[in-house]
């Protein structure tokens, strides 16, 4: 996936455990850790507004675009069909958010 989660990074500066964080932020270890190492495919705006408050950061520190990663955006049901998806997805989230 081209999009980066670096919460180690922030957590190292921080020098905050991952259990710490997540009790912090309201979230189970196990899904942290998901996020944390890359699994996740999505993540709602409160969870990420709840980390950049306790980890005192931006949005852009936990997420970057990595140019060359693998997208999977149309590779199995067609080109375009991720596209809209992901739309679907991100409409929902600002509902959410």
């Amino acid at each position: 996936m081209p999009i980066v989660v670096d919460v180690d990074v922030m957590l190292a500066r921080r020098k905050m455990s991952v259990g710490e964080l997540a009790e912090r932020v309201g979230i189970t270890p196990a899904n942290l850790a998901v996020l944390k190492n890359g699994r996740a495919k999505a993540v709602r705006f409160s969870t990420l507004a709840a980390l950049c408050e306790v980890l005192e950061c931006q949005p852009g520190d936990l997420l970057r675009w990595e140019a060359g990663a693998e997208s999977g955006v149309g590779a199995e049901s067609g080109a375009g069909a991720g596209t809209e998806t992901a739309a679907r997805a991100a409409a929902g989230a600002v509902a959410d958010g």
